[in-house]
């Protein structure tokens, strides 16, 4: 499985290299004096975001990264050559961590994004810095600084606007095979979702969204069983999440029950997620057959005040009125959110020169002499 979404790594940026210590000596010159250079500066370590890498595994296989040190100083007044700097490609979407303090040192939410992780050294100075006129011959030089180093724990939270939950073999692979042109793996037996798959979605106006479908849940995730919620952080930055439910009857559960446990482990996973908008979908209206599930699942999602569709991804059946619904939650928010930036970018800055005129009282507006 090479979906890799967690790794730690070692980064070193390099040190500064050292100071020189060194006298001019040559003929005719008899006042030749400190020459001693400066240490070039250690190389830096950056982390790029590159929308080309959709997991961490690269990361897996190499986990110790260094920058090159500075060179040190030479004679003449020579500086040391910069160590050349290293830079780590990682996935949008992956959060840094300091792995010693859980510190959160960076999220990358958008492609090409970078950030200097560890400092290169500053280089030491050579003895020429230190002439005074009392002091013409320094015999000393300072060393280069050290790099910053780190123990980093890189986290990766794919960046979707839908996130798919529910059980296993409730239907959210053909759901999202039928949707957008991802291929997930499709079959009639459990957990054969194992890593989270992504769908582009096209809309009838050429938009699009991203949908997110995460391996099933079962009762006891939150304890480890199954697969356990490590993949639930992928819908933490969803704005919706669509409840996946089997109402055909042949699982042999209750879809209620199903609805009622998925909604624990979410609970157990974070609180936050139920306050999440939710819709909620009832899978597999093509062979429901007499079953009675679809009545007494829409009406518990009701009494909840949850919104409720059925579907049959294979048929067909109700999709188009749940995607416009998706669309519309989903799309919304984001042609607000870009009124609201053009808005803002249209307003004119006051000058900086002159500053914001003053409002002008009744009494200031009439000046002596304009009648």
């Amino acid at each position: 499985m090479n979906f890799i979404d967690e790794v730690r790594i070692y980064v070193k940026a390099g040190d500064g290299g050292n100071g020189c210590v060194a006298f001019r000596r040559e003929k005719f010159v008899p006042r030749g004096g400190p020459s001693g250079g400066d240490g070039g500066r250690g190389g830096d370590v950056t982390l790029v975001a590159n929308p080309h890498y959709s997991t961490l595994l690269h990361l897996r296989l190499n986990p110790e990264h260094k920058a090159q040190r500075g060179r040190h100083g030479e004679g003449s007044q020579r500086t040391g050559k910069a160590g050349k700097s290293v830079k780590i490609p990682v996935p949008v979407g992956t959060v840094v961590y300091d792995d010693d303090s859980g510190e959160i040192l960076h999220d990358f939410q958008v492609p090409r994004e970078r950030v200097v992780i560890a400092h290169g050294g500053q280089g030491g100075l050579g003895n020429q810095n230190f002439a005074t006129p009392t002091r013409q011959a320094p015999d000393f030089a300072t060393p280069g600084k050290a790099g910053e180093e780190f123990n980093l724990r890189l986290e990766l939270k794919l960046l979707a606007d839908v996130g798919l939950v529910g059980f296993p073999n409730a239907g959210k692979s053909t759901f999202i095979s039928r949707i957008s042109a991802a291929k997930p793996k499709i079959a009639d037996y459990p957990f054969t979702t194992l890593v989270p798959n992504l769908g582009m979605v096209q809309t009838s106006d050429f938009r699009t969204y991203v949908v997110a479908d995460i391996p099933g849940l079962i009762e006891g995730a939150s304890e480890g069983h199954g697969l356990g919620i490590r993949f639930l952080k992928h819908v933490e930055r969803t704005q919706l999440l669509l409840h996946l439910v089997d109402i055909s009857g042949y699982s042999n559960r209750s879809a209620v029950h199903d609805f009622d446990v998925v909604m624990r482990e979410l609970a157990s996973f974070s609180p936050e997620m139920l306050e999440k908008p939710m819709l909620v979908v009832g899978a597999k209206l093509d062979i429901m057959g007499e079953s009675t599930e679809l009545e007494a699942l829409r009406e518990h999602v009701t009494r909840k005040g949850l919104e409720f569709f059925a579907v049959s991804s294979l048929a067909g059946r109700g999709m188009k009125e749940l995607l416009h619904r998706v669309e519309a939650m989903v799309l919304k928010p984001l042609d607000l959110q870009a009124g609201e930036d053009e808005e803002e970018a249209s307003e004119p800055e006051p000058s900086e020169e002159y500053g914001t005129p003053p409002h002008l009282t009744d009494e200031e507006e009439h000046l002596p002499g304009d009648e």
